[in-house]
């Protein structure tokens, strides 16, 4: 599980990283960290805050945010009736 985290971290960092390559990795880092909104210190900064910032980065403000979009429903009532089991998927 930590070699995909780490894997899609790497790739993730690369892609925005090189929009901003005049900036070394330590720079990098505390913008996104900002960017995030993250204030404490930047040893405690988590790999999956860095993941879904650099994922959501680029995306609308109202986008869904992709681990949660599979449950998302547009219409409130059909989605209560279907937590309730009266209407099967």
């Amino acid at each position: 599980m930590k070699c995909h985290r780490i894997d899609e971290l790497m790739e993730l960092l690369q892609t925005a990283w090189e929009k901003d390559s005049d900036l070394n990795l330590l720079q990098f880092l505390v913008k996104l960290s900002q960017e995030a909104g993250f204030d404490g210190d930047l040893k405690d900064l988590s790999d999956e805050v860095l993941i879904y910032h650099l994922k959501m980065r680029d995306a609308d403000k109202n986008e869904a945010i992709p681990g949660l979009k599979k449950d998302y429903e547009e219409d409130f009532k059909s989605a209560l009736l279907k937590a309730r089991g009266i209407i099967k998927e």
